[in-house]
């Protein structure tokens, strides 16, 4: 993910958390908010230490991003995503990460059917 792609800010997670729409699974809670004339979608990740140390925390955020970067053409270019792992992510293969955020970013219409 490039830089632009990322949201890091404390200000912005809360923008996309008050304003946009959520759904959740039993491994992540995706937050979305559409920002309309965005040249390029834009990715906030959360780890909670509960989900285990800084190198399991890290491999979550991995797999994420690649499942993501596997993703972008399906996904919506002008909108901001927050995605929050849950406890079950940290025995996750890279296959489920990335079944499991396709099922919720389908549910959210962030996630279109072009290929």
């Amino acid at each position: 993910m490039k830089k632009e792609q990322r949201i890091k800010k404390s200000k912005e997670f809360q923008h996309v958390f008050q304003k946009g729409k959520s759904m959740a699974n039993r491994q992540f809670v995706v937050y979305a908010l559409e920002k309309k004339g965005q040249p390029y979608f834009r990715i906030g990740l959360s780890v909670s230490k509960k989900i285990g140390n800084a190198v399991v925390r890290n491999r979550i955020k991995r797999l994420i991003r690649q499942a993501l970067l596997e993703m972008k053409e399906q996904l919506s270019q002008e909108v901001d995503i927050v995605i929050i792992a849950r406890k079950p992510t940290s025995d996750m293969t890279y296959e489920e990460v990335q079944k499991s955020l396709q099922h919720v970013l389908r549910k959210l219409p962030v996630l279109t059917n072009k290929k």
